[in-house]
């Protein structure tokens, strides 16, 4: 009896400390998670970083896509290149063989095509001038094929005194559903930039709805849109987030109503209130910056604004 008593205590003792080593190797895992969740649990967004080949508009294309890899750039957006806009007439993309070529450059940086930036203007009425515009508009798609890029943009652009509003917005979202139209069974989506008058929301939004396809979108350029209307970007993503698939990013000065362009953060406008709104919802699309070097030749150098738009981003988001 005294015996089995001596077993029985014996066998607690080693259960209880059992117990206590099971509660303690438990405890550490608990605690182990507990201190590192920014690097084992949580996961960051990650932005991905393109720009405008507008900012750099002398240069060319090897050096276009050398500083884009060598500054943490996913994508470029092609504008155009040694200052020619007409994109298929450029030396890189004229023919199958310098299309494959420049394809196997853009591979060995590890970079894709944000978009094809066009000319095509739909708000002309029917004649020669909107027949042109909308052949640009099939060329630049034709060749976003060719090149595997998913985006095409397209102005919409004015609102003429000499022409109903309402028959100008008919004419923008006819002219989007004919690219669209022309897209179709490929992979490319035309995208109308919030850009010349068409930049209140209501006015986008009016637009997208009539023009909504699976080949149709928009290009949110935040500062077209705010230096003009002073609509706050919350509304206007939340009215209009459904059809943002890319974005022009870049910050501005207003002085005695002229607006002048600074690197990022250095300027009024709400522009990192847009870009967390769009984080914060997941937004899978490119942060392409727009450094219009072409148009404005007073601004900054390319090798200054595009080496610190890379680096102000990484920093904003570093920070969250």
């Amino acid at each position: 009896m005294q015996f089995r008593n001596l077993s029985n205590h014996l066998n607690g003792l080693r259960m209880k400390s059992s117990s206590r080593r099971e509660f303690l190797q438990s405890s550490a895992i608990l605690l182990t998670s507990a201190v590192i969740p920014s690097s084992f649990n949580a996961v960051k967004y990650k932005p991905l970083l393109s720009f405008s080949t507008l900012g750099c508009p002398d240069w060319e294309f090897s050096r276009i896509i050398d500083f884009a890899a060598a500054h943490y750039y996913d994508a470029i957006e092609i504008r155009g290149i040694k200052r020619e806009l007409d994109l298929p007439k450029c030396h890189e993309f004229s023919n199958a063989e310098n299309i494959k070529t420049t394809l196997r450059m853009m591979e060995d940086q590890n970079l894709k095509f944000s978009d094809l930036g066009s000319s095509a203007t739909l708000h002309f009425p029917k004649g020669a001038e909107r027949e042109k515009n909308l052949d640009d508009g099939k060329r630049f798609i034709d060749l976003a094929v060719q090149l595997n890029c998913p985006y095409v943009r397209v102005f919409p652009n004015n609102f003429p005194k000499d022409q109903e509003k309402n028959a100008t917005i008919d004419l923008i979202v006819q002219g989007l559903l004919f690219l669209a139209d022309y897209a179709k069974g490929s992979n490319v989506t035309v995208l109308v930039e919030s850009h010349g008058d068409l930049v209140h929301i209501e006015d986008i939004e009016k637009v997208m709805q009539f023009a909504e396809n699976k080949h149709t979108g928009m290009i949110w350029d935040v500062v077209n849109m705010w230096t003009i209307t002073k609509e706050p970007p919350a509304e206007a993503y939340r009215r209009l987030k459904k059809y943002i698939r890319h974005t022009h990013i870049k910050d501005a000065k207003i002085n005695d109503g002229k607006i002048n362009y600074v690197f990022l953060g250095e300027g009024e406008t709400p522009v990192f209130g847009a870009i967390d709104y769009l984080s914060g919802d997941g937004y899978k699309g490119y942060f392409s910056f727009e450094w219009e070097k072409m148009w404005h030749p007073e601004i900054a150098s390319p090798e200054l604004a595009l080496a610190d738009f890379s680096k102000k981003m990484m920093e904003h988001f570093n920070k969250q």
